[in-house]
């Protein structure tokens, strides 16, 4: 009973820090918030010059991450809402909305009067009801230098049978945050978590609202037994029965000195089950203890449910956190939880002949489901035939920024064994298998069987790529990755600090007292170009393969990509850039 007591005492002291930190963020951030509340009754002043609603046939929409994308719950369609994009001097917050027709491939732009004001890291839910309506809680606003930030508190919905938005204004709801989840469950909507921070302060949530689509009435849920810690970005699925939800990792930061934050990656996982009638619920959390592979732990994954309730995770990224950096690993590999079997397992391509051949052994075994599963792991223990290559592909930008994109090619030994088995495939399987390349913060969702992936970011060094491709995946078949829209390098921007108004006008004026004419610097631009372009490079000799051309002159390539990537690259990061740039080489010849 002391411990017990105990115990209690201590949650109850965390809850009062929590309310005290709270309050005190809220406090320091209402001044900035205030400024910032300018700047978006802007944006609805022009919003609501709109009368009415004007649809546009458009290209796919721009870059951009954190927005929020969902499969229409009547149609096949998907919806675009929001997002925000960085250009390295600017920060962009987006509240336009978009439908991407799945038959057709086709997107058109819906301007409707009256929209939520420009937000990221909001979360959207689609329901059936009321012939299909999508749902908006929450999310940020910053200012365009990003150092101020608005976090909403706002309900929205969309009705999307009558394309008209309509703002909720329900009490008692979630203060204001972004990072937060939001699921379905019956006929309520649950947010839990996120985050709400200011210029000096912050404060990460683990309460948990529920929204009744009956009455339109907020209420703070009260479960028993110890839930998740406070964090921001986890994963939140509905179990397939609609009587609890599961929480998976997640996010979060401490301030360990006056300027020193240390960020945590959370990997654990919590049941929320609801038990009792409509109206007489009780909720309770339970931890789970999963079975299987789970992901390695990471941060901004993306989300989505495919079929028999099976929760899809794709990418993210792990921090490294030294001293006073902070680098971060990027992934593209996809993982599924079974929530009736409270399991994890990768998701592999079947497209990966060597994946296919272990998976037809197995059936012809008998065996089935983790069975089956078993059996491809020993035979993957006791050796196999040569197996499928990764490599990793580098695109050079006009800036000389390295972006990585992963291939893998099929083995030849396998190729060779099945010709006649898979004569149809055989053109498709023995192609290089595309793949997303590694990024965080992507919109995921799935529709008719399918995952579909849209843009996101990934950074090389200082620079951030922010992405606008578009990747299908049939669930069902689970063979390749079909492009829907390709990245084009050329299309980034990036302003560095350095290429300021004012610099420019400093070497406008030196050019001037140096008595150089603009078509002169512009030829000697272009001459400085031509010689950066004449570096020799080893030739590729005749019958050699890519492999023996990396080996043979791995240290020229090494040394490149040393020079582009500075003095305090990772020596793993620099080999694997330098492969890369041999291969590109290579493959030019």
């Amino acid at each position: 009973m002391v411990k017990k007591g105990k115990k209690e005492k201590k949650v109850k002291g965390a809850e009062k820090t929590a309310a005290k930190m709270e309050k005190k963020v809220s406090k320091r951030s209402k001044r900035e918030e205030e400024d910032l509340e300018a700047l978006i009754a802007e944006f609805q002043n022009l919003d609501a010059k709109k009368t009415q609603v004007v649809e546009t046939t458009c290209p796919p929409p721009s870059p951009r991450l954190s927005a929020s994308l969902s499969a229409h719950p009547e149609k096949d369609e998907l919806i675009l809402f929001g997002g925000e994009f960085f250009n390295g001097k600017k920060t962009y917050l987006y509240n336009d909305l978009f439908f991407y027709n799945i038959k057709k491939n086709s997107w058109v732009k819906s301007e409707i009067p009256n929209p939520p004001p420009p937000r990221c890291s909001h979360q959207a839910v689609v329901v059936p009801q009321g012939g299909g309506q999508l749902w908006v809680f929450g999310g940020e606003f910053a200012s365009p230098n990003g150092e101020q930030f608005y976090h909403y508190k706002d309900l929205w919905v969309l009705h999307l049978a009558t394309h008209t938005w309509e703002n909720i204004k329900a009490p008692g709801g979630p203060p204001g945050r972004s990072g937060h989840r939001m699921v379905l469950s019956k006929k309520q909507l649950l947010v839990f978590g996120g985050f709400h921070e200011s210029t000096r302060d912050f404060i990460y949530y683990s309460d948990i609202y529920s929204f009744s689509l009956d009455t339109f009435s907020w209420s703070r849920l009260t479960p028993s037994g110890s839930g998740p810690s406070p964090r921001s970005a986890c994963k939140m699925t509905s179990t397939p029965d609609g009587m609890g939800v599961i929480i998976y990792g997640g996010y979060s930061k401490v301030r360990v000195k006056k300027d020193v934050e240390k960020g945590t990656i959370h990997s654990d996982m919590f049941l929320l089950k609801r038990e009792g009638k409509d109206g007489q619920e009780k909720w309770s959390w339970s931890r789970l203890n999963p079975s299987g592979n789970k992901p390695p732990p990471r941060s901004g994954f993306s989300v989505a449910v495919g079929p028999a309730g099976r929760a899809l995770l794709f990418g993210g990224v792990c921090d490294e956190e030294e001293e006073e950096t902070l680098e971060g690993d990027f992934y593209n590999d996809l993982y599924l939880y079974d929530t009736v079997k409270n399991r994890w397992f990768p998701g592999l391509l079947r497209g990966n002949k060597s994946e296919k051949k272990k998976r037809r052994r197995g059936k012809k075994g008998g065996a089935e489901g983790q069975g089956a599963e078993k059996k491809e792991e020993e035979e993957e223990e006791e050796g196999a035939p040569q197996g499928p290559t990764e490599v990793v592909k580098e695109i050079v930008t006009e800036d000389g920024t390295v972006m990585t994109i992963k291939e893998v090619i099929p083995g030849a030994q396998e190729e060779e064994e099945e010709e006649e088995e898979e004569e149809e495939e055989d053109d498709d399987a023995s192609a290089p298998l595309v793949e997303p390349c590694a990024r965080s913060s992507a919109m995921a969702t799935a529709r008719q069987g399918k995952l579909f992936l849209y843009g996101g970011m990934f950074e090389v060094g200082d620079r951030q790529f922010t992405l606008n491709d578009f990747y299908s995946l049939d669930l069902n078949k689970m063979d390749q990755w079909e492009v829907l829209v390709e990245m084009d390098p050329k299309t980034q921007e990036w302003l560095e600090e350095s290429e300021s108004e004012e610099d420019e006008e400093e070497e406008e004026e030196a050019k001037g007292a140096e008595g150089v004419e603009e078509g002169e610097g512009e030829d000697s631009e272009e001459e400085s170009e031509d010689e950066e372009d004449e570096v020799e490079h080893p030739t590729v000799q005749e019958g050699e393969t890519v492999t023996d051309y990396q080996s043979r002159t791995e240290q020229h390539w090494i040394g490149l990509a040393r020079a582009n990537m500075g003095p305090d690259a990772k020596e793993k990061k620099v080999a694997k850039v330098a492969l890369a740039m041999a291969k590109v080489f290579f493959e030019d010849q």
